[in-house]
């Protein structure tokens, strides 16, 4: 097909079971409800990590955090040799932009959006200054924005009028104004639903939201009507922004992605519990078992995605950087090791190539890893511990570990840990410390 203007929207900390097509009961989500109708639904859509800025670098850097620069939370900016999905599609001429959060470099470094590939960007770079929905600023491009704001502690304001959340939406419906006759590349980085953590210590609540909406009369906790709102909200606001697409005849030309940085929080008074917001999968965020890093992932692209598909298929953040090379005709950098899924979502699954394995690894509390080969899964949930094996196919739950049943498949996984990853010195597993990269 021709080459498409390519939208790439992440929620922040949205549970695999948050959305109506997912399950969820409680919380309304009627316009992704409609995007996944009209398009393809993802039931093994994965994300990069389970938590923000690693995630967040195997999505731009189309490498699993066995290898990408970012492997944790800690302030580590991507480095000029790094090479970005928009800088892939800059040179396929594009325009590139970023709406929204960032969290892989801080303001100078090597790692700011503007020296990663995007022509514009708005929004927040700091992951943490990115908890509060009503900062004093944010950034445009190089430059700090005020808003109205005033903040009496780091994160908590006393003066609130400027929800960024809302200024993302408005920025993106203006960019498509701007672009709508340029071929274009946006990447809308939500923070919805992550929780306002330094008002949530403050508060007990720091699910930070201008109304609660529809929810405002039930019988719930203030912090869960704030949770079910702010995923309404973006929910209403990703509405306004297909529709704006289909009033400016872009609809045909043009492939939204919409998915989750990682699974759902336990933080600022959110109860995962109170909504099933893992829906059946076992784990929350900072876990690698299935509910923290499976996600909603919905492709919609009317004209060569056939409505109302369910895919199966598992594919993870580092496949969207080759996905959208061949959705540009751009040439793939090496060192990438995601694959194109374009075959799959245009419904050619025989042209598909198959990968040997999915791998995580995650630097918090401890070493972790994870592997996903087939249907068997391997999880090694801390530094010290065993590792576990789980049939995805049978005990979607990872509720029955069967290492001991099939100590071959421990091996192998033993194996894989080793092998998918590279030593580094930013982000050493335990008998590295000291090591160089």
């Amino acid at each position: 097909p021709k080459r498409p203007n390519i939208v790439f929207i992440l929620a922040d900390d949205l549970g695999y079971g948050d959305l109506g097509c997912y399950g969820q009961e409680k919380i309304q989500t009627p316009n992704l409800d409609r995007m996944a109708a009209e398009g393809m639904r993802f039931t093994s859509c994965y994300a990069g990590s389970t938590v923000c800025a690693p995630s967040r670098s195997c999505l731009m850097t189309g490498q699993h955090t066995g290898h990408t620069e970012v492997r944790g939370n800690k302030l580590v900016p991507l480095r000029p040799e790094d090479v970005t999905v928009a800088e892939v599609l800059k040179g396929a001429g594009y325009h590139t932009s970023l709406i929204g959060k960032w969290g892989l470099g801080e303001p100078e470094s090597t790692g700011i959006p503007n020296r990663q590939g995007f022509d514009a960007f708005y929004g927040y770079l700091n992951q943490r200054h990115a908890h509060t929905y009503y900062p004093e600023y944010l950034w445009r491009n190089g430059e700090k924005e005020a808003l109205r704001n005033v903040e009496v502690k780091y994160n908590v304001a006393e003066t609130r009028l400027d929800y960024s959340h809302d200024l993302f939406a408005e920025e993106a419906l203006g960019f498509l104004e701007s672009h709508q006759h340029d071929p274009f590349f946006l990447y809308l980085a939500l923070t919805i639903p992550h929780t306002n953590n330094e008002r949530g210590r403050e508060t007990g609540d720091g699910m930070e939201v201008p109304d609660y909406g529809v929810y405002a009369d039930r019988d719930w906790p203030d912090s869960q009507k704030g949770h079910a709102a702010m995923i309404s909200r973006m929910d209403r606001d990703i509405g306004r922004f297909l529709e704006k697409l289909n009033d400016l005849g872009l609809d045909e030309d043009t492939i939204v992605f919409f998915t989750s940085d990682n699974g759902t929080h336990k933080e600022g008074g959110a109860k995962p519990e109170f909504f099933q917001s893992s829906g059946p999968l076992r784990g929350i965020k900072r876990d690698l078992y299935e509910g923290g890093i499976r996600v909603p992932g919905i492709v919609r692209w009317p004209g060569h995605v056939e409505a109302g598909t369910v895919n199966d298929t598992p594919w993870a953040f580092w496949d969207f950087l080759p996905t959208a090379a061949a959705l540009a005709g751009a040439a793939v950098p090496e060192g990438v090791d995601g694959i194109n899924m374009l075959p799959t979502i245009l419904g050619k699954p025989e042209e598909q190539a198959v990968r040997d394995y999915l791998y995580w690894e995650f630097h918090e509390g401890g070493f972790k890893q994870a592997i996903r080969k087939g249907d068997w899964k391997a999880v090694r949930p801390g530094t010290k511990d065993a590792i576990e094996i789980y049939d995805l196919r049978s005990d979607l739950g990872e509720t029955k570990d069967l290492a001991a049943a099939h100590p071959e498949k421990v091996a192998e996984a033993e194996r894989i840990f080793t092998a998918a990853r590279t030593p580094s010195a930013d982000w050493p597993t335990p008998g590295e410390v000291g090591k160089k990269k």
